[in-house]
């Protein structure tokens, strides 16, 4: 335990060394390292995959979740997408330095309020591979250092992808503990890292909600929660039928295994009838199960009996849970209810109705006529993200950039003295 503790201490020391020198960094320097990380992947792509083969069979050993195997699967097109979200966080501005408020008071003061790097995020995750280079791109860009824990399922995976960032970061003469990976295994090792809070700012956890409860009873630094994706799409009474169909199946089904995948439906009772037998052709051509009350099962018996619990739900699978509305103002409610505050997206043709709904429903991410999916930061044009936030504190939605940024005040004034 001594030597577990000793470790922990290291590790949490060379990052805040570290943290100095990468809060200085200048925008070219960042970008010239994410431009070798890009390199090093494109070159080692054999290898990664070769990697995630490793990962792959020993979750399949241990019968991993089908939603979580889909995380961590990676193939070609998987790596090329890690491979353009770092090179659209390099062509974003940097966000470090700028002028965010700036006021000349009466008492002489020139006060300023600059965007600064928040210092040593941990981030904590299970299955996604991806994480390593979304979270390590973000960090290096906005002037951060990374501690990253990944999960046992992505072990092989995500220690490759690390390697590349602290290549890049020798090459150009930069600590490499700007961006740490742990390996010990040990689970006792992530209990100590969330009780170094001299060291860590912030922390990060991607996956499931049982991960962000533990780190959250565990841990006394400032965290970035994302609870579960329980992500609703109303169709309103006034929906094109054909957008509700194409919106529906894509928001259900394109990805089940994501955060931002529609995990409830709901349907004014207006068209009910109507186009309840639609999106259920829809939904049982893909197999995809559908479970509602007796009123919805009633007008579809493909529909199957719906507890209360399954609209607290996030299924990552093809599950969908159907739930027939009065109106607009009981669908807001019942999302005040059952959601996670994550992402929600109305269907109609009726802008008053569509304003409303983004007005009064208060989820990080509110949609009219889209696709629950695109709760995504890449989709957001913040290059990756570090994970969706839905608490209420310092950042929301898609955590990318600017909410890796905290702030200072700089004042200037000549021999002020106050009264």
């Amino acid at each position: 335990m001594n030597q577990l503790k000793a470790e922990i201490l290291e590790i949490c020391q060379r990052a805040k060394e570290s943290a100095r020198s990468m809060a200085l960094l200048d925008e070219g320097t960042k970008n010239n390292i994410l431009s070798e990380v890009k390199n090093l992947i494109i070159l080692n792509k054999a290898q990664i995959l070769e990697a995630n083969f490793i990962d792959l069979e020993n979750a399949k050993k241990n019968q991993l979740e089908a939603s979580k195997i889909d995380r961590l699967m990676l193939d070609e097109n998987k790596i090329l997408s890690m491979v353009k979200s770092i090179d659209d966080i390099i062509k974003l501005d940097d966000p470090i330095g700028k002028i965010i408020y700036e006021v000349n008071r009466p008492n002489g003061l020139n006060i300023k309020r600059i965007s600064t790097p928040i210092g040593v995020l941990l981030t904590i995750y299970e299955a996604r591979p991806n994480v390593t280079t979304d979270v390590g791109a973000l960090s290096i860009k906005s002037g951060n250092v990374v501690i990253l824990r990944s999960g046992s399922e992505a072990i092989n995976s995500s220690k490759i992808l690390a390697s590349f960032f602290q290549q890049a970061l020798r090459k150009f003469n930069i600590d490499e503990h700007a961006v740490s990976f742990c390996k010990n295994p040990n689970r006792d090792f992530v209990n100590g890292l969330l009780k170094m809070d001299k060291f860590i700012d912030v922390v990060i956890p991607r996956g499931g909600k049982s991960l962000i409860m533990a780190v959250s009873k565990q841990s006394k630094i400032p965290i970035f929660k994302h609870l579960d994706g329980n992500c609703h799409t109303y169709i309103n009474e006034k929906a094109d039928f054909e957008k509700a169909r194409a919106i529906l199946l894509n928001a259900k089904m394109r990805r089940v295994g994501i955060c931002g995948a529609t995990e409830s439906l709901l349907i004014d009772k207006k068209i009910a009838q109507k186009i309840i037998p639609i999106l259920m052709d829809d939904l049982d051509k893909v197999g995809c199960e559908v479970r509602g009350m007796k009123d919805a099962r009633r007008i579809d018996s493909r529909i199957k009996e719906a507890s209360t619990q399954d609209f607290y739900t996030e299924y990552l699978d093809k599950i969908l849970s159907l739930k027939i509305v009065k109106n607009i103002d009981e669908a807001i409610a019942h999302i005040a209810k059952f959601g996670s505050s994550h992402t929600e997206s109305i269907v109609t043709e009726d802008n008053e109705m569509a304003q409303k709904f983004l007005n009064e429903v208060n989820s990080a991410i509110v949609m009219h006529n889209a696709s629950t999916q695109f709760a995504d930061g890449g989709e957001f044009g913040l290059g990756a993200e570090v994970g969706i936030a839905t608490g209420k504190i310092h950042a929301r939605g898609p955590v990318g950039l600017e909410q890796l940024t905290i702030y200072k005040y700089q004042i200037v004034a000549d021999c002020a003295i106050r009264q």
